[in-house]
């Protein structure tokens, strides 16, 4: 008897330790990626695609594509979103990169993230392009592959509304 309340006594201290632990020291505070802000494609017909996305598969669609919402882990009462869209095939939006896809991370701490990969010797394909739902400004992996960095503002992205197409 006694080896089991030992024992739960420090699954106990453990779990409360590191429950702790986590929240006065969170593993990764500053400037980073938080998660996929959308995901972007080139396709040969959008407005076919999105249909039968939304047909098939039940997604419902705005102009753009489709938005995602979810509510942020550390913080339940915070709504968070990604997106999904096609573009024409012919699209210039994905330029330099001649890929198909286009990742959309959602970052926090956009100007002190961007230092840091500068310091490193990366460096943006265009400037830093402020709206009321974020800041979004876009690099190219070593593969070729253009990403964009999306620093959101969820409460004025969620004022955006989600209207939908078909």
């Amino acid at each position: 008897m006694k080896k089991f309340t030992l024992m739960g006594l420090l699954c106990a201290a453990f779990v409360l330790g590191y429950g702790f632990s986590r929240l006065t020291n969170p593993v990764n505070s500053g400037p980073r990626v938080t998660g996929i802000g959308g995901i972007f494609f080139r396709a040969k017909d959008p407005a076919t695609l999105k249909a039968w996305y939304s047909k098939n598969l039940g997604i419902r669609m705005t102009a753009y594509g489709s938005t995602f919402e979810w509510h942020q882990g550390i913080d339940s009462t915070k709504k968070g979103f990604t997106a999904w869209a096609a573009f024409k095939e012919s699209t210039k939006y994905f330029e330099p990169s001649d890929k198909q896809f286009m990742i959309n991370y959602r970052v926090e701490g956009l100007d002190q993230l961007l230092a840091q990969m500068k310091a490193g010797g990366i460096l943006p394909v265009d400037s830093v392009q402020k709206t009321s739902y974020g800041n979004f400004v876009h690099l190219m992996d070593p593969e070729g592959n253009k990403i964009e960095l999306w620093e959101p503002n969820d409460v004025e992205y969620a004022k955006m509304g989600s209207v939908t197409t078909k």
